[in-house]
């Protein structure tokens, strides 16, 4: 997409970015609601209307930086829906199920972008240069990418994220009281993380080994 403008990387951006985040939040309250708490949904937060997930600087301002300065990654995030834990019937473990749902979304809707760009590809019998296909693409690709950095940050275990979620969930006590204690601290590791020799060896390995996987399997 090097040869793209701004405005033209920030149109076939802004659609996988918006998907990406809030379908990742929806699953977490749609989870939430299946194991019996209803917060999300009686706070009208089950929805794909964008506007009722939108941060203004997770949403929006931060995406639109790293597109700017050209990152080879693009992340953001979203309001996270309200979960009450104490409402979940088994809410140790149910907890790790709820965090669970949000990267696995992210996974189906990386499948599902590479859908995309198989059908798009088939309908301009292998013509990628076409007007019309051409855009389909690169947001099937943007779709994809987007999805995996979302899956693999938030599958750190490390909370607030989700990894640390499910780890907690999994942990018998005491190591789960003590992971528990370094959600306050947790924004911060993943900063230092983000800004430390560990992205590039360990993070991003993994992001690309997600893109690579699917786009093997799904654009054969």
């Amino acid at each position: 997409m090097n040869d793209l403008n701004i405005v033209q990387q920030f149109s076939i951006w802004m659609l996988p970015v918006l998907l990406g985040i809030t379908v990742h939040e929806v699953a977490h309250g749609w989870m939430a609601k299946r194991l019996g708490d209803p917060t999300a949904f009686m706070l009208g937060r089950l929805t794909l209307n964008p506007i009722k997930h939108i941060d203004p600087i997770g949403t929006v301002l931060v995406p639109f930086v790293l597109l700017l300065i050209g990152s080879s990654f693009l992340l953001g995030w979203a309001k996270p829906v309200p979960v009450n834990f104490k409402n979940l019937r088994r809410p140790k473990i149910d907890m790790a199920l709820v965090a669970a749902a949000g990267p696995a979304s992210n996974l189906f809707m990386a499948i599902l972008w590479a859908g995309l760009i198989k059908i798009a590809y088939l309908l301009s019998s292998g013509d990628v240069t076409s007007l019309t296909v051409r855009p389909l693409i690169f947001m099937g690709f943007a779709g994809i990418s987007i999805n995996s950095v979302l899956m693999v940050l938030n599958l750190l275990p490390i909370p607030p994220l989700d990894g640390g979620r499910i780890l907690i969930g999994l942990l018998p006590e005491p190591l789960a009281g003590w992971l528990a204690r370094i959600e306050a601290y947790g924004m911060i590791l993943l900063l230092i993380l983000l800004n430390t020799m560990i992205f590039g060896q360990v993070i991003a390995p993994l992001v690309n080994l997600v893109q690579e996987t699917i786009m093997s399997a799904i654009l054969i």
